[in-house]
């Protein structure tokens, strides 16, 4: 039986043709030659159970006494208070802070921060609950101004009835934001609960990283601990961030200008306002908050209360704000990255990754940049390449070629380091050597070097921590060891992996047994025999349905025959408790940590740091502070250029060094949705560079779903398509259909590089987002509140893709149509007419083709598609001109060398269309030698007889007016501009 469902397994996989030139992914134990594995029980802990299902669980707001408020002094633009228990102590999940301070500061006029900590902090509990500002920033009073708080639309109170609570609400309004008030505050040495009512249906966005709908609900838990997971839906995985956005809808009457909440907004006909707020909570300890259906609850491990309020009202102003203020700004990225990125795991040599370039080139498919996977290590080591299938010179004469023709190479570095074993000398690894001469790594409680398990077997971890308040040599170390591979290997940016921190073991399991290294995981990788990737695409059984059957059927028998076990029942963990003890390995309340156990593949909480701070106050941070490190290591490579970095676990303010990447998502098509939520909500965190693993990491694609999210992923910032080893490849050019649909929007992408470019150096500069929500746009139409299956590429640019397997069609909306809003399709450049307030339109949409609208009132610069990026920037300009209702349009255009960490030139154009002209002012100094080729006019109202460029009539064969579509296209401008199409300011007039 099993060896028949292989066989069949195998033939239904080999539908999924490989490419020419391509080898079938590897066995990986080919990398890691290793004699021992470690047991599978290596990473099993403690059976914890999470207190929000723990039906044992002591409530505290039902035992604990809360605080009151004394000794307050107020100020012009805030007060100060001392907090005090308000009765006996309840230590329900730890030992109760008795003596507390309170600070409330109008930081801003838009900009309200509420502290509460412990009165008194010394050396020895600093870290417990102060977040240092050497390892995020703390936003800061703006000016001396003493008139904040009278000038802001937000308003502090509080009371002591019956225990201290506090309010925040919108003067303008009434609307109360944030409340305490029927509510205890629970302040612990490993526990704070404080919360506030919330309005009905309320509409929540943020609190991420989670795998979600955009709108998170009102029956949801987000825990906020950093962890190798995976896309797991609802789960904890890879970053935190603490933020969230609040959008509430009021009914506008016409008649008074009255409004009320309007929970329920259905009626189209009525009039909405909205209002948003931000509230961060800056704590990057543990954390856990409920939301709930009239409420949310946050819930600390340690740190301290750190909020922030940000009046907006709407999400652009909260999002500037927050990142202007707390997070800083987006990291500008270099023209290039912009590009179509190509990775896989199981690309096995050099030979492979050229086979892919040229299949690519032989097709004419664009690719910008070809990564590696941990496939190039020796044996999964960070900084040294596999000789026999890496080998550096065959690398330095593949990554020549490769510059030469204007790409690409970035290779993975993961986040822990070999430790070879020490009675090896063949297994010497100079890198581990360094780092233990520079102190660079993380320590036990007994002061010896903490051994956990990565890929390569007993690996250490650096410590970033301790070398911002020790003086250790992590950075230093890190900086120089990818400055001696970037001697050998020319790559041009990095990808940072693992980084939460993982660990595949609990503990500092390899203290003692470096001897076995290297050693295997404890369990097995994809592709290994016995754990080969052989699901069938989803819906297989739609289009094969015989077969799907049959195997099926197989399937199903073996499991049920395997499956058969005895029920057992779990005994949990419960940590009492101990006064002025903190517990940071099992704490009293169990947050739900997918993984269970804290110390689960993941370093343990209890690893300490040079310098004494343990791993458990400081766990999230681990993947800010690498990018943090990689940032500068690039910088000391390339001193003038932009670092090119993508990562995955990130914390509040990662985005001003690195982008992000979703992470090990699934070849499933409810993945594909997901990455437009999850790309939305990093354009709240500050990390515009968002992009997801095309076509789905795990399991297998086909051609369907490759061809629809190829299509969707053309319109997100970083756009890249990788898988795991042992699946069915799933390149572009694997099928015919994908080959075709990738061209169709790549050819968009490609041709609007100047406008994404120019988009995104707004996120850098002003903090405006990329990839925005309709509703965001659109924030007076309440029905877009949950609008995540479509999205706008800056504001110009509307996408509706295809979600749906087997769909020909897809409905959605044209937002703005009820107030005069006019959107144009992007392939006919016609108006899309017939379309009411907040109507779901079914629109065509065939296998291949991608729905994308023009915004009226916009001008998108653009250039000629190509190969390359570098291709792109060397050709003729375009310009798109999509009329609104009153025949205007604005627009911008930012250029400079597309590399430089702060240019020494650039220019600005500004475009402006009135009264049946177009007039295009550049300010600044980079000089583009490119001219200008065509400029199209949607929605141009005829007859015309007369086009003029500076005054001058153009010969009638220069333009043409497509009367029924209303299209105005001018051509042969190029030998008008020699000079380059932003030389000098110019018009073009018709009439």
């Amino acid at each position: 039986m099993a060896r028949y469902i292989l066989m069949l397994s195998v033939t239904l996989l080999a539908l999924f043709s490989l490419a020419p030139g391509q080898q079938t992914p590897s066995d990986t134990t080919a990398a890691l030659d290793s004699a021992y594995t470690l047991p599978p029980d290596a990473d099993v802990g403690q059976a914890v159970i999470p207190n929000i299902v723990d039906p044992q669980a002591v409530n505290p707001q039902t035992v604990c006494p809360g605080y009151k408020a004394s000794n307050v002094k107020e100020y012009s633009n805030g007060l100060t208070a001392d907090l005090t228990l308000a009765g006996d102590a309840c230590n329900v999940y730890g030992t109760d802070i008795e003596a507390l301070s309170l600070v409330v500061e109008y930081q801003a006029v838009d900009r309200l921060h509420v502290e509460i900590q412990p009165r008194y902090i010394g050396p020895e509990n600093y870290t417990w609950f102060i977040l240092p500002e050497e390892l995020i920033l703390k936003p800061q009073a703006e000016g001396d101004s003493d008139d904040y708080a009278s000038s802001s639309d937000l308003e502090f109170t509080w009371s002591n009835d019956p225990t201290f609570s506090f309010k925040v609400a919108r003067k303008s309004t009434g609307d109360v934001l944030f409340t305490t008030q029927g509510s205890q505050l629970v302040y612990e040495d490993q526990f704070i609960e404080f919360g506030s009512s919330l309005p009905e249906n309320y509409n929540l966005y943020g609190l991420g990283e989670v795998i979600h709908g955009f709108r998170l609900g009102n029956n949801l838990t987000r825990t906020f601990f950093a962890a190798d997971v995976g896309d797991i839906i609802d789960a904890n995985i890879y970053g935190n961030h603490p933020i969230y956005l609040d959008t509430r809808y009021f009914q506008v009457d016409k008649d008074t200008g009255a409004m009320i909440y309007a929970p329920y907004a259905t009626d189209k006909s009525a009039q909405y306002k909205s209002y948003t707020h931000g509230v961060f909570q800056r704590n990057a300890h543990i954390q856990e908050v409920l939301l709930r259906e009239s409420n949310i609850t946050w819930r600390a491990l340690g740190g301290d209360i750190d909020l922030y309020f940000y009046e907006g009202p709407t999400q652009d102003n909260v999002t500037k704000s927050y990142q202007k203020s707390a997070i800083g700004l987006p990291a500008m990225q270099q023209y290039w990255t912009f590009g179509y990125h190509q990775c896989r795991w199981g690309y096995n040599n050099w030979t492979e990754l050229q086979g892919v370039l040229d299949k690519f080139a032989e097709l004419e498919i664009p690719l910008e940049t070809i990564w590696s996977d941990i496939d190039y290590m020796k044996a999964y080591r960070d900084f040294e390449n596999d000789p026999d299938r890496f080998g550096y010179s065959e690398g330095a004469d593949f990554l020549s070629r490769l510059h030469q023709n204007g790409q690409h190479y970035v290779p993975i570095i993961d986040s822990a380091i070999y430790a070879p074993d020490p009675t090896n000398a063949s297994d010497a690894y100079s890198p581990f050597d360094r780092g233990v001469e520079q102190d660079a790594f993380l320590l036990n409680p007994n002061g010896s070097i903490y051994i956990g398990a990565v890929w390569p077997g007993y690996t250490v971890f650096p410590d970033w921590i301790g070398a911002v308040f020790n003086g250790t040599g992590a950075n230093q170390w890190w900086i120089s060891e990818i400055a001696e591979y970037y001697s050998k290997i020319k790559l041009d940016g990095i990808w940072i992996d693992m980084s939460e921190v993982s660990s595949f073991c609990v503990g500092s399991c390899g203290s003692s047994e470096l001897n076995l290294n290297p050693a295997h995981p404890p369990f097995q990788l994809p592709g290994e025999p016995g754990n080969e990737v052989l699901q069938y695409p989803e819906g297989f059984d739609l289009t094969n349905a015989t077969e799907a059957a049959s195997a099926s059927a197989a399937l199903s028998s073996m499991s049920a025959t395997a499956a058969q076990a005895s029920p057992t029942t779990t005994s949990y963990l419960r940590s009492t408790p101990i006064p002025g003890v903190r517990n940071v390995n099992w704490p009293p309340y169990a947050v739900n940590n997918w993984h269970g156990d804290l110390a689960v593949h993941a370093v343990s909480p209890n690893a300490t740091h040079h310098g004494g701070i343990l791993e458990y106050d400081v766990h999230n941070l681990f993947g800010h502070q690498i990018l943090n490190a990689t940032y500068y290591a690039l910088l000391n490579i390339f001193p003038t250029k932009r670092p090119f970095i993508i990562g995955r676990s990130q914390f509040a303010g990662s985005g001003k060094v690195a982008g992000h990447w979703g992470g090990d998502n699934y070849s499933l098509w409810a993945f594909m949705f997901f990455s437009i939520p999850q790309a939305l909500s990093f354009s709240l965190f500050g990390i515009p560079m968002f992009g997801v693993d095309t076509c789905g990491f795990a399991g297998n694609a086909d051609m369907e779903l490759c061809s629809r999210w190829m299509q969707l992923s053309a319109f997100f910032p970083f756009y890249r398509n990788h898988n795991t080893i042992g699946a069915a490849s799933q390149e572009p050019y694997i099928w015919s259909a994908v080959v075709d649909a990738s061209k169709a929007a790549m050819k968009i992408r490609y041709a609007l590089l100047p406008y994404i470019y120019t988009t995104f150096y707004l996120s850098h500069s002003t903090g405006s987002t990329t990839m925005r929500a309709l509703a965001w746009e659109f924030p007076n139409e309440p029905w877009l509140a949950n609008a995540d299956r479509q999205f706008l590429l800056g504001d110009a640019i509307l996408v509706t893709p295809c979600l749906v397997q087997g769909a020909t069609t897809v409905d959605g909306v044209f937002p703005g149509v009820g107030s005069g809003e006019i959107w144009y399709d992007w392939y006919n450049q016609t108006v899309i007419t017939g379309v009411t307030t907040g109507q779901n339109v079914t629109i065509d949409a065939p296998l291949g083709h991608i729905p994308v609208y023009v915004r009226g009132g916009k001008v998108i610069p653009m250039q000629e598609p190509g190969l390359t990026t570098a291709a792109v920037r060397a050709s003729p300009w375009s310009v798109l001109v999509a009329l609104d209702s009153n025949g205007e349009a604005t627009g911008g255009l930012y250029i400079d060398d597309g590399e430089s960490l702060v240019p020494k030139a650039a220019t600005w154009v500004d475009f402006i269309v009135k009264n049946s002209t177009l007039k295009a002012t550049p300010s600044g100094n980079f000089v583009d030698p490119n001219v200008l080729g065509n400029v199209t006019i949607l929605g141009a109202q005829g007859p015309i007889s007369s086009v003029k460029l500076n005054g001058e009539d153009l010969h009638a064969s220069a333009w043409n007016l497509q009367s029924s579509g209303k299209v105005l296209k001018v051509t042969g401008l190029d030998s008008l501009t020699t000079g380059g199409a932003w030389s000098n300011e110019w018009t073009l007039s018709w009439s």
